[in-house]
């Protein structure tokens, strides 16, 4: 009788944990557990989601952790509303469930770039338009729906919970970087003065910018920088001089000399 027992209980499916919540509007739901891997699908904030298994892939906001949902698709732990804490809730992926994590460029930002985005974005406890009247929040959070409804945090946010937004933000911008560039070795404080850049002016119109063709090229960074960032100085069809001061400091970002590497791959 035991060994039946045991035999039905090998054969029947391991049940998925859930259903748990998506934290934020847009999170991506991707082929692997990597922010360059394909996005399947989108899921909107509440959006429950039941978890398959739970596999280790690319740091998101210092959590390692991604959950494969009832679409076969991977998102990050750190949105998901699981225990608030990185831990697994769900047995792990094995065999080829989960493709394996690929080496990746840094998602997040160092200090030194991290500062840099604080202070030219300034601090917006509440949503207000900005210096060409696009309603923000936090560290220059653009606001995606009326009222900025998208944000996890409650209103007015404090440094801390704008914090906490920008570190939500900044993968999306830094995996639109790593996108566009082909071929370059940036170091940490070179890839936090280019995702300053594409933060403050967007994908697309960074993305098709001579400053990433002449990267791909293969000619000199520091010399594609200094020609190319200065250009990017006028807004509502006007010349900023705090864009000018933020063009600069991120110039001296790029310039400034670190050993530690952040793309190709993240060290």
């Amino acid at each position: 009788m035991l060994a039946a027992v045991l035999a039905l209980a090998a054969a029947l499916p391991v049940l998925a944990a859930g259903p748990y919540p998506i934290k934020a509007n847009g999170v991506n739901c991707r082929s692997g557990p990597s922010t360059s891997a394909s996005v399947v699908k989108q899921y909107q904030k509440g959006q429950q989601v039941t978890l398959q298994c739970q596999t280790e892939g690319v740091s998101v906001n210092g959590n390692t952790i991604w959950g494969k949902t009832q679409d076969n698709c991977f998102v990050t732990d750190h949105y998901i509303q699981t225990t608030g804490k990185p831990e697994y809730v769900a047995p792990k992926c094995g065999g080829s469930t989960a493709p394996p994590a690929t080496a990746e460029p840094c998602p997040t930002l160092n200090a030194a770039g991290t500062s840099l985005l604080k202070h030219f974005e300034g601090f917006v406890p509440r949503p207000a338009p900005d210096p060409i009247g696009l309603p923000t929040v936090g560290y220059g959070h653009l606001c995606q729906t009326t009222g900025c409804a998208e944000v996890p945090y409650t209103f007015p946010l404090t440094e801390a919970t704008a914090t906490q937004l920008l570190n939500d933000d900044v993968p999306r911008y830094t995996a639109c970087l790593g996108d566009m560039l082909d071929g370059v070795t940036l170091n940490d404080n070179q890839w936090a003065a280019l995702a300053s850049w594409v933060f403050n002016l967007g994908c697309g119109a960074t993305g098709s910018s001579s400053l990433i063709r002449r990267l791909n090229a293969g000619e000199d960074p520091a010399t594609v920088v200094g020609q190319e960032l200065p250009k990017w100085v006028n807004a509502g069809g006007k010349q900023l001089p705090g864009l000018v001061r933020r063009r600069n400091a991120e110039i001296d970002l790029f310039n400034t000399a670190s050993s530690k590497q952040a793309y190709p791959q993240c060290e």
